[in-house]
């Protein structure tokens, strides 16, 4: 059966090119000039997807988007600019459009944003929710699944496995859990296994009593223990080492735990989230990560979306990073015009949502003016490129020293070399930005470097 598109635009010449394209590709076609004709043919039946222009004559296209929804809330909306803004494309979002087409059209855009839209309407399986707190930004088709993927489990008491690339939300992602859950009056405590030795880690997570001679044993209370009738996010629970792992399954099943040199059990009623960034299915294969652990962990496994695959929330992220860096840093406001948001776009994001916050913020601190162009956003991107090579390979000393040194060159440019006023700008010491320049082996010949 094929799909209707309706498609609303003032323009005879769109509407007669809109309906070449899209016949060819096999779907029917219905076209209106006005608003109210449009929502009248909506009244007699449901298409598949409306293309909508922002501005239909004088009609607020933003307007009859809400008329529409109102009509069929899961209906997938297409809004058509000549002249899209940042703004304009974040109010469509949050009206409901699943996603913004700019002028002139593309062919092969709008084929693959029909395509893309239409497979975002097996949301409408998910029924009406609300999580009572919601912290996370986004109206994709992958973050609405997430988000009903927390709203169940956090009516529950089974154990979360969190799965995701780096800057995903995985922190966030256990926290909303917790948030939403009968427990969110207890304590919630995040714990990331990556960051202890082995022995270290074992007292960390476990507790420790100190054996006293004529004085009763001193006990520092684990983090398991802490998060007692609460919750215990274990972040990087791959690298607790496989010795460990035998404690932390039977505190799992039996839900009690031995303090190191303790002498009695401790009852426990904790929920416990795992997350983790490595191939879980390679380390259980290598003999890194107990297959049974695994198991008792991942009753709820979560695959956390990377941001390339969601990149129809990159203008309402890239929105709330950018005031979110003009608040904290006390800067005059800024936007990003319709180019330097479609580069966000087109960015491959290995860093994720983390690396488009510390993108925004950088060009929140470092373009002159208040708008942030595609210029702007391309130069800011190749400053992270190298960084974004060692992320990949895992050298976090390295790519930390490269994203400093290019914020720091890229500073000195804009203040033309004066190094007095890169040191005010950058919020450091004129003496301390000298030795950084010494350590990071920047000379004021790479100034005039592209």
């Amino acid at each position: 059966m094929q799909k209707l598109i309706y498609i609303l635009d003032d323009e005879t010449e769109i509407r007669k090119s809109l309906r070449v394209i899209l016949e060819d590709e096999d779907y029917s076609v219905e076209d209106f000039a006005n608003g109210k004709a449009l929502l009248k043919a909506l009244s007699k039946e449901r298409p598949s997807l409306v293309l909508l222009d922002v501005w239909v004559g004088k009609e607020d296209g933003l307007t009859i988007l809400g008329e529409c929804k109102k009509l069929y809330p899961g209906l997938p909306i297409v809004m058509i600019s000549g002249h899209g803004t940042i703004e304009l494309a974040v109010n469509a979002t949050k009206k409901g459009a699943v996603d913004f087409l700019e002028k002139p059209l593309s062919i092969e855009k709008v084929i693959q944003t029909i395509e893309s839209s239409l497979e975002k309407t097996k949301d409408s399986e998910i029924p009406e929710f609300q999580l009572e707190v919601d912290e996370i930004l986004g109206e994709s088709s992958s973050i609405k699944r997430l988000k009903f993927a927390i709203f169940q489990a956090a009516q529950t008491n089974a154990r979360v496995f969190l799965f995701g690339e780096n800057g995903t939300g995985k922190e966030l992602t256990a926290r909303a859990i917790h948030q939403n859950s009968k427990r969110k009056k207890e304590p919630y405590i995040e714990f990331n296994c990556a960051e202890y030795a082995e022995d270290i880690l074992e007292q960390e997570l476990f507790g420790l009593e100190t054996l006293g001679t004529s004085e009763p044993n001193e006990i520092k209370i684990g983090k398991w223990e802490a998060a007692q009738n609460g919750t215990l996010f274990l972040d990087e629970v791959c690298d607790i080492s496989p010795a460990l792992q035998s404690k932390v399954l039977k505190v799992i099943l039996e839900q009690k735990l031995d303090r190191v040199n303790g002498k009695e059990n401790v009852p426990v009623d904790v929920r416990v989230i795992a997350a983790t960034n490595s191939n879980v299915e390679e380390a259980i294969r290598e003999g890194r990560f107990r297959e049974d652990l695994y198991y008792a962990l991942s009753v709820i496994p979560l695959e956390l979306p990377p941001l390339r695959e969601r990149n129809q929330d990159i203008p309402l992220l890239a929105e709330y990073y950018l005031k979110k860096s003009i608040q904290e840093n006390n800067l005059s406001p800024k936007t990003i015009d319709r180019e330097g948001l479609d580069a966000l776009n087109t960015h491959f994001w290995p860093g994720n949502v983390r690396e488009l916050g510390n993108i925004l913020e950088r060009l929140s601190i470092l373009v002159p003016g208040e708008t942030i162009r595609a210029k702007d956003v391309k130069e800011a991107l190749h400053g992270f490129k190298k960084a974004n090579e060692m992320v990949a390979r895992g050298d976090l000393k390295h790519a930390k020293e490269e994203f400093e040194r290019q914020y720091i060159i890229k500073t000195l440019q804009i203040c033309e070399g004066n190094v007095t006023r890169a040191s005010k700008a950058l919020g450091i010491e004129r003496t301390h930005l000298y030795r950084k320049l010494r350590s990071l082996n920047i000379s004021m010949d790479q100034l005039n470097e592209g």
